[in-house]
């Protein structure tokens, strides 16, 4: 069993439990469950930049990446530097975050939230729209087509976008469909952990132009994203680079300056 299988093993426990606990009336009857969600695509689609900055404390390839911030410091960071979005991790056990932090980070920055979350229900939709998220991620390496088509269409009914991840062209094929906003190619093999920028290149061409193109994951500098831009890349997710400093919002400000 590789991690990706046991974080999804573990995730399907999880929304069992939860479901026993906190009801979907509870969900719906959340204050921001009515909100209009702001869109990331349009946001990428008329940016320069096209950054989305991570709020991530630790992964299970890097133990642990930093504690130090609060969420109200590092998304007012992001926020002031000019990111288009926010990626909000919300997993506890392998990456140490929680729905609190979208929570938070909801009460602090008006611009776009991204539930980063291994989504393998509806359930785990209705609490991203009840805790502030704009939109959410669906991971093709953990879902079939039938899933992704039912996630996704469930997730546009709540009025949030849908940004899939794919990490090689038999995903990206069983994936498209007039439900997705953004597609993502994932750099690190979610498998060997291993990180490639080879990945987003070689998959650019068959993601169809409906669809905003996003590159995520071992993006550390600005000649990476110079060297995608050519390929029709419009969105790039950064985590890891800026929390492991001591002031992710000036790093991220540093970054998109230098942008």
């Amino acid at each position: 069993m590789n991690i990706l299988d046991k974080i999804i093993f573990d995730k399907k426990r999880e929304v069992i439990l939860k479901k026993s606990i906190i009801p979907v009336s509870q969900l719906e009857a959340s204050v921001l469950f009515g909100k209009k969600t702001i869109s990331l695509s349009q946001n990428l689609r008329n940016s320069n930049s096209g950054i989305i900055a991570e709020h991530k404390r630790r992964s299970p390839s890097k133990a642990e990446i930093n504690y130090s911030f609060t969420v109200e410091e590092v998304v007012k960071g992001y926020e002031s530097a000019g990111a288009c979005g926010i990626s909000v991790l919300t997993d506890g056990k392998y990456f140490g975050g929680s729905l609190d932090d979208l929570l938070l980070a909801r009460a602090s920055v008006n611009i776009p939230l991204l539930r980063k979350e291994f989504i393998v229900d509806e359930y785990q939709i209705l609490e991203a729209k009840a805790h502030g998220a704009d939109l959410i991620l669906l991971i093709a390496a953990v879902l079939t087509r039938d899933e992704i088509k039912s996630l996704s269409e469930f997730a546009k009914s709540l009025g949030l976008e849908v940004l899939l991840e794919v990490h090689n062209l038999e995903e990206l094929e069983k994936s498209i469909m007039p439900t997705l906003d953004m597609i993502g190619v994932n750099n690190r093999n979610l498998k060997t952990f291993e990180v490639s920028l080879d990945f987003s290149k070689e998959l650019a061409s068959k993601i169809p132009n409906d669809f905003v193109k996003v590159s995520e994951s071992g993006i550390s500098s600005v000649e990476a994203i110079n060297e995608l831009k050519p390929y029709g890349y419009k969105g790039f997710l950064i985590g890891e680079n800026f929390m492991k400093t001591d002031n992710a919002g000036k790093a991220a400000t540093e970054f998109i300056n230098q942008l």
